[in-house]
């Protein structure tokens, strides 16, 4: 690089630079072409998608990895309208995503005319889903522009910013110093209140019954070591909600899934509840109804959680931590240990055996049939992968079906958990092939119609060597429709559920990617294992039994409490 003075593109990407950022997501529009050009010449991953809504679960994926806000840029108008249904993903899923839009020259933005091509006024589409909505009306407010975005990006609830950047300044220079580091003008690290911090040590060494409850939040902040020493020092059990599943291995001993099993006897005994990176939502059923309205209902409650205006919002908390988890949970664990050394409680060993023969039940209760049992399917292919393998959960059934039948101890588990958002599935595999390199494998389980929204983006894993598994459960129908309708007028009376074959193995081979069809339960693990072996972005299709996967998906009636107010189906 040389020492000229940086135009507005490349100031921004000194920027997110500063923000310990390297991967520009986008499709290189005349907009953003000096950006795309800076952030290659300093060595950037720029990563082209098909569609910028695909761009942007890429990046979202890319976040959920690092721990760090990401970058997805949309040229004006069409571009920008592109990204609107992953900017509202992210609000719904707390993660900070930059969307940068471009737009027009800003005296053509302001001109009271009808018709302008290619024009929308595009921050009012933005503003209900995003943390912040800027403007860089003038080259020199690039900086504090930026920084204002970051910083509400990454203070409190994380969640995704709009920053617009006018045509006026994409090639303007400005000269304002190197770019600050984070500490510099945002809070990076929060603890907890020490007064709180003793108090909620207190009552865990006294709690007979604590139970460890941590959520998706410590999967996007990177919290899985600060956690696995928490649980460690407790050694009481540690049950993730859904979308907390492999913040721990499944198969560590302490972990009982939520409502799965005897984790449901574990909540009703719990005295005291440590939740950890949970909104406790209606999945959870707001810590209140189902399983919570059994045993010790009155039961106390401590929370550790970043955003004080969540605290009490759900249900009544007695001791809210309030900092950054990745801070707070060492706070916490370094009180427990000036206290005692606890101990396992006597029905722990009880609870994860039963557990495990749950869990061995399902499998085993799957049969070997023609077309594959969708359960069977995730036993057979996740049982081949990599020990310390990524995995990527995408569509309806599908996902409930992966969730329960997984031989796979992942510590890394991508889902949009809160707002089942289809479609996300390959971008995000590519965002997290993207994070972790070549040093870890990234596999995702997918249903055929999640799988089709965004399959032109298997020409991005491949232009991008990126070794992803795509394994589809593939029953040509949208499968939790198909039961819908059956349970609402009758068996053979749904509307446009079921579509014709389609062969996905072709079609990835047709990108330069590896193709497996399999039809049999005996040929997905070696199908699975020939796709790993290959090398290259593969997809493994695999027939599966509709009638079974729409009819007889797993915890499906607690899955449908999820839509009740968190109460009962």
């Amino acid at each position: 690089m040389t020492n000229t003075i940086p135009n507005v593109s490349e100031r921004i990407i000194e920027l997110l630079e500063a923000e310990g950022v390297n991967t520009l997501f986008g499709i290189p529009d005349p907009g953003f072409a000096r950006m795309h050009r800076a952030a290659a010449d300093r060595g950037w991953q720029v990563i082209a998608p098909h569609h910028e809504s695909a761009g942007a679960f890429m990046a979202d994926a890319l976040s959920r990895m690092t721990g760090r806000i990401q970058v997805i840029v949309g040229n004006q108008g069409p571009g920008v309208a592109n990204l609107v249904p992953a900017a509202i993903c992210a609000a719904k899923e707390h993660i900070p995503v930059l969307f940068l839009a471009g737009q027009r020259h800003r005296m053509l933005d302001a001109q009271v005319r009808r018709n302008k091509f290619q024009y929308t006024p595009q921050p009012r589409f933005f503003e209900a889903a995003m943390k912040y909505v800027g403007v860089i009306e003038f080259p020199d407010q690039v900086d504090e522009v930026l920084h204002e975005a970051f910083r509400q990006a990454m203070t409190g609830t994380p969640g995704p910013v709009y920053v617009e950047f006018p045509q006026d300044h994409v090639n303007t220079p400005v000269d304002l110093g190197p770019a600050a580091p984070p500490e510099r003008y945002r809070l990076v690290h929060q603890k907890a209140d020490p007064d709180a911090i003793e108090a909620a040590a207190d009552l865990l060494a006294s709690a007979q019954c604590p139970i460890l409850f941590p959520g998706t939040g410590v999967h996007t902040s990177r919290g899985h070591d600060a956690l696995e020493r928490l649980a460690d020092v407790l050694q009481c059990p540690v049950i993730p909600s859904w979308g907390g599943l492999g913040v721990l291995p499944i198969s560590h001993p302490q972990v009982l899934p939520y409502s799965v099993g005897p984790a449901v006897d574990a909540v009703a005994e719990s005295d005291v509840v440590l939740a950890v990176g949970t909104a406790i939502g209606e999945p959870l059923h707001y810590g209140t109804g189902r399983h919570w309205a059994k045993g010790n209902t009155d039961r106390r409650w401590i929370h550790i959680e970043r955003d004080p205006g969540a605290i009490g919002v759900n249900r009544s908390i007695d001791i809210p931590l309030v900092g950054d988890l990745r801070d707070v949970m060492p706070q916490l664990t370094e009180a427990l240990e000036r206290r005692k050394s606890f101990q396992a409680p006597a029905k722990l060993a009880e609870w994860r055996a039963g557990f495990e023969a749950f869990a061995m039940e399902m499998v085993l209760s799957a049969p070997d049939t023609a077309p594959v049992h969708p359960g069977r399917m995730v036993f057979e292919a996740t049982q081949v992968l990599p020990e310390d393998a990524i995995m990527v959960r995408d569509g309806g059934c599908t996902s409930l079906w992966a969730g329960l039948y997984s031989a796979h101890a992942s510590r890394d588990i991508l889902w949009t958990s809160k707002f089942g958002h289809l479609g996300v599935g390959l971008p995000y595999a590519i965002g997290a092939q993207l994070a972790v390199g070549s040093e870890r494998r990234v596999c995702l389980i997918t249903g055929d119609s999640a799988f089709q929204f965004h399959i032109s983006e298997l020409e991005t894993a491949v232009r991008k060597n990126l070794p992803i598994v795509c394994i589809v459960n593939s029953d040509a129908a949208w499968g939790m429709e198909l039961g819908v309708f059956a349970g609402a007028f009758g068996m053979d009376r749904d509307v446009e559920v079921k579509w014709g074959d389609v062969r996905f193995d072709e079609i990835a081979e047709g990108y330069g990617a590896h193709g497996e069809f399999v039809d049999r339960t005996a040929d997905v693990a070696p199908a699975v294992e020939r796709a790993l072996a290959s090398g290259r972005p593969a997809v493994v299709q695999v027939a599966v039994d509709p009638a079974v996967n729409a009819f007889h998906a797993p915890l499906i009636e607690e899955f449908a409490t999820w839509y009740t107010g968190g109460y009962s189906a």
